[in-house]
C-alpha cells in the first residue's frame, strides 16, 4: 500500500482496507465509515486557519508518503515492557492484534478485555453506543473513524475493580506505515482500573499513527489513564482522548509525549452529572526541530466538580511546545472549582512556548483560576550546584528532571511512575548519572 500527498489516496486506502476491517459485515459501522471518509474528504487536512489548529502545521504530514514496506520484529521491545511491570496486555503491531505478544490473563467476573477485532461477534451493540459518529472532532478524527484497523474493548462491570493495570502496547513494525487505532473503555457504576496506552516504533522510523480513545464513566467509577507516547524522532502522531464521566465519577489522564516528529493530542472531558472530579496532568519533551502540541477541553456542566490541570513542557535546540486549554462553565454548574496551569522550560534561545490557557464561564458561583509560566533554567540554582563540585552539565540535568519530576510525581501507580521516570531521564545528557543516584 502506497498512500501520496493528495486526498484521494486515501479515499483509495480506504477502498483497499474497508472489505477487510474488523466489523466489516456489520451494516450501521459500514455506513459510519463511508460517511467519516466523505467528511474527511470534504473538509480536508485542518490547517492552521483554524483557531485550534493556528499552531500546528500538518502540511508536512499531509505531504509525505506512508507505505507498509519490510516490517521489523517487536517481540524484544514488548517482552522487555511485560517483564518490567504486571497487567493484562494487549499489543497491536502497526494496527493490528498480535495474540502471541498479548496476555490478558485471569480476570474478574465482570471484565471484558477484548481487541475490538474480536469483541465484534458478541459485543455489536454495546461497540455501537461508544464507537462514536463522523461528525465528532476534527478531520482527523473522522479519517480515524474510517480507518480503524483495530484497538482495545474495555468493559467493567458494575463495581468490578483491576487490581493490575490493562496495557494497551501499540508498536510499529514497519519504518513508513500509516495506521489507525481505536480503544473503547467503558467503567460501569464503582468500577476502578488503570490503563496504559504505550507508543513504541523502531529507530529512524517515520511511520504515522493516528489513535482516538473514548472512556465512559458511570457513577462513582475511577479510571486513570496513562498514555506514554514514546515513538522515533521521525514519527507522526496525531492522538485523541475523549471522555464523559457520570456523578461522583474520577478520571485521571497523565499524557507523556516524549517521541515524534510531530505530536499532536487532544484530551476531553466532559462531567455530565454532579461531583465529578478530574485530573489532566501532562509532561511533554522536545528537541532538534520537533513539535509537540495539547489541546484540551474540561466541560463542567454540572454543579459541584472539580478539575485540576498541569501540563510541563522542555523544550531544547529549535523545538516547539504548545499548550492550548480551555475550562468551559456552563450555567448552573455552580460550584465549580477549576485550576489550570502550563508551565515551560526553554534550553535554547530558538526553543518556542506558545501557551494559551482558557476560562469560559457562564456560571456565579464558581472558583476557577489558570496561569501560564516560560522560563529558562535559573542561575542561582546552577551555580549552587556547581559550587558543590557538580560539573555544569550534570547540574543542568538534575534542574531538567527537577522540573519534570513535578507531573511525574503525580502518577500514584509506583511502577508506572518509575517508568516514566527512566524515560524522562533517558533523554537527558547525564541520564546514566541520575539513573544511579535514583
Amino acid at each position: 500500500m502506497s498512500v501520496n500527498n493528495d486526498l484521494q489516496a486515501w479515499a483509495d486506502t480506504f477502498g483497499r482496507r474497508a472489505g477487510g476491517l474488523p466489523g466489516a459485515g456489520v451494516p450501521w459501522l459500514a455506513d459510519v465509515r463511508r460517511r467519516a471518509l466523505d467528511r474527511f474528504m470534504s473538509e480536508g487536512w485542518p490547517t492552521p486557519r483554524i483557531e485550534a489548529w493556528r499552531h500546528t502545521s500538518l502540511a508536512p504530514l499531509a505531504a509525505a508518503a506512508f507505505d507498509d514496506g519490510d516490517a521489523q520484529s517487536v517481540a524484544e521491545q514488548v517482552a522487555a515492557l511485560k517483564a518490567a511491570e504486571p497487567g493484562h496486555w494487549l499489543v497491536f503491531v502497526d494496527g493490528a492484534f498480535d495474540a502471541a505478544l498479548s496476555e490478558v490473563g485471569a480476570l474478574p467476573a465482570g471484565a471484558t478485555i477484548l481487541p475490538l477485532s474480536h469483541a465484534w461477534a458478541d459485543h455489536a451493540e454495546a461497540i455501537r453506543a461508544a464507537y462514536g459518529d463522523a461528525a465528532e472532532g476534527h478531520s482527523t478524527s473522522a479519517l480515524n473513524l474510517a480507518l480503524a484497523s483495530d484497538g482495545a474493548w474495555v468493559r467493567l462491570g458494575r463495581g468490578v475493580a483491576l487490581e493490575q493495570p490493562v496495557h494497551l502496547v501499540c508498536a510499529a513494525a514497519s519504518p513508513r506505515a500509516a495506521h489507525f487505532l481505536r480503544h473503547l473503555i467503558q467503567a460501569e457504576a464503582g468500577a476502578q482500573a488503570t490503563v496504559v496506552e504505550h507508543y513504541v516504533g523502531a529507530p529512524g522510523a517515520a511511520n504515522f499513527r493516528h489513535a482516538a480513545t473514548r472512556l465512559r464513566l458511570d457513577q462513582d467509577a475511577r479510571i486513570t489513564h496513562l498514555k506514554l507516547q514514546q515513538e522515533s524522532a521521525q514519527a507522526w502522531h496525531l492522538g485523541e482522548i475523549d471522555a464523559v464521566q457520570g456523578r461522583g465519577s474520577y478520571f485521571a489522564s497523565h499524557s507523556v509525549s516524549l517521541g515524534a516528529r510531530l505530536a499532536r493530542h487532544d484530551i476531553a472531558t466532559r462531567f455530565a452529572d454532579e461531583r465529578c472530579e478530574t485530573l489532566l496532568n501532562g509532561l511533554y519533551y522536545v528537541d532538534q526541530r520537533r513539535h509537540v502540541d495539547h489541546h484540551t477541553l474540561i466541560g463542567h456542566e454540572k454543579p459541584r466538580c472539580v478539575s485540576h490541570e498541569s501540563y510541563r513542557g522542555i523544550m531544547a535546540d529549535a523545538a516547539h511546545g504548545v499548550f492550548t486549554g480551555r475550562i468551559l462553565v456552563a450555567p448552573g454548574a455552580d460550584g465549580t472549582d477549576a485550576v489550570q496551569r502550563n508551565d515551560s522550560l526553554l534550553l535554547s534561545r530558538l526553543a518556542k512556548s506558545d501557551a494559551r490557557p482558557e476560562l469560559e464561564i457562564y456560571a456565579d458561583d464558581v472558583k476557577c483560576a489558570h496561569g501560564a509560566t516560560v522560563g529558562r533554567i535559573d542561575a542561582d540554582s546552577l551555580f549552587y550546584l556547581r559550587s558543590r563540585g557538580l560539573d555544569e552539565a550534570l547540574a543542568r540535568d538534575i534542574l531538567i528532571y527537577a522540573f519534570a519530576a513535578a507531573s511525574v510525581m503525580r502518577i500514584e501507580s509506583d511502577p508506572l511512575r518509575q517508568r516514566v521516570e527512566r524515560a524522562v531521564r533517558a533523554l537527558l545528557p547525564g541520564g546514566a548519572a541520575l539513573e544511579e543516584a535514583a
